[in-house]
Order: structure tokens, then sequence, then C-alpha cells
């Protein structure tokens, strides 16, 4: 049986790590830099970056900022945000990055998945989805609605179909990040987690709405979740990574060890 991971996400704004409730009412915590090196010598498994203002403002990712963090950490991280094509995601990977995370380009350019993952190999390529609550619909039948631009934009797609859309294009993971639990640490949406876990053969991430180890716990396994994002309940030094995984490993969930 393969190890559950946990993964630290840093959503970066004007190079500071910020932190908010479904999209909104960001405030800083904290250099991403030097958090992402102390997380890493807490014995996290990956991390996640998000350059969350990079889009709307038409820019690339800050490139010196993800070598910094190439040169400091020596585990997996993927960076997404300002991505626009191959010349982008080449530029991150050549920086230190693993993995490149699409999310609304992915959506209004689907081939740019099938031509990362023919340039880069699918290990390198991570969809991010978010995922609004919508209630059941002919034209949404899991429930759950992908939107775009930070959650401003809706798109008509269901979910589900768009992560087994995005399989087959050749993403080689997903993060699935619930709009409606993001940043509120009252636990993750197990319901939209375990229909993409079974719909799609490729790992998941379970993202928004981890507030304590036992929200971990249901994610990984009611959820069926590959790994779970977190980000509040560490950012604000409620929980430490070793604590969180001493709790996973006493509920019988197999985890990595520094």
């Amino acid at each position: 049986m393969l190890s559950k991971r946990i993964i630290v996400c840093l959503d970066v704004r004007e190079r500071k790590t910020t932190k908010g409730i479904r999209f909104q009412e960001n405030v800083d915590v904290g250099d991403p830099v030097e958090m992402a090196e102390d997380y890493y010598r807490q014995g996290v498994d990956e991390l996640v970056f998000y350059d969350i203002t990079a889009s709307a403002e038409e820019r690339p990712i800050d490139i010196d900022m993800v070598k910094e963090v190439a040169r400091r950490i020596f585990i997996p991280f993927s960076v997404g945000g300002g991505i626009r094509d191959l010349t982008d995601m080449r530029a991150v990977l050549l920086a230190g990055a693993e993995k490149v995370s699409v999310n609304s380009l992915a959506v209004q350019s689907p081939q740019i998945i099938a031509e990362g993952s023919r340039a880069f190999g699918r290990q390198c390529i991570v969809l991010g989805m978010d995922a609004l609550r919508v209630g059941e619909s002919a034209a949404i039948p899991s429930g759950y609605e992908i939107v775009i631009k930070g959650g401003r934009q809706r798109t008509g797609l269901d979910a589900v179909a768009w992560a087994k859309r995005a399989e087959e294009l050749g993403a080689g993971e997903i993060c699935l990040n619930s709009v409606d639990a993001d940043g509120t640490q009252e636990g993750y949406e197990l319901a939209i987690t375990s229909m993409v876990s079974r719909s799609v053969d490729i790992p998941v991430i379970a993202s928004g709405g981890g507030g304590k180890p036992e929200h971990l716990v249901e994610v990984l396994t009611a959820g069926e979740a590959d790994a779970a994002l977190i980000a509040s309940m560490v950012h604000y030094g409620t929980h430490s990574i070793g604590r969180i995984k001493d709790a996973l490993a006493e509920a019988g969930i197999r985890v990595r060890r520094a």
C-alpha cells in the first residue's frame, strides 16, 4: 500500500504567503521561501506554490522565488499561477520545480494539458480544479461545477466529467479544491473527493477545509484521496507536520517518516 502524502499549500501574493477563506479576505502570513524551508524541516512530503495574482495581472510567475525555494528544500514541489504556455512550464521546471499546476488555463485551452504531458511527461502536469457545490442537474450530474479565475467565473463544466477528460488529455495528478470548504478549517468536501477519486486512475489531492488531523483521516479514508493539502492549520501554528503524521499513523494510515 502506498503512503499517503501531506502537502502544504502556499498561496503567494507580492512575494508574501497569504491566506483567505473561500478566496476572500486574504491576509499575509509570512515569507514563502522561509516557510517552505520550515515545512521541509518539519517533514512535509511536498509543497505547492500558487501565485494567486499572476494571471489577473497578466504577468509570469516569480521565477526567482522558485529558484530560491529549489536551493533550500529537497522534496518535490509544484508551482501554479501565471502559467500561459509551454515556455512558462519549461521555465518553472528548469528553475527547480518538479511539477506545474494548471487550472483556469486548462479549462480555457485544454490542449495545454496534452502539450505539457508530451513535452515534459504526465508526471509533471497537475490539474488544479476548483469545485463549487451547485446541486445535481442534467448539466451538472455530480452536483459540483468547475469555477475558474479564483472562483469568480463559472464554467458549466461538471467536476467529475472534467477530471475524466483531463486524465485522458494527459494530466498526471489532480488537485481538487472545494470552494465551499476553502479556508474554513471545518473539514474537506468528502462527497466530491470520493466521486473524483473513484472516477480516475491518477492520484487525487484533496484540498480545502483541513483544520485538524481528524479531517485528514476522513478525507484519506472515506474520501479516498491519495494526498491531503493543508494550509491554515499549519500556517497559524495550530498543528505541526509531525503531530499530523503521528495522528494519521495512529489511525492506521501509512505515512512517510523523515
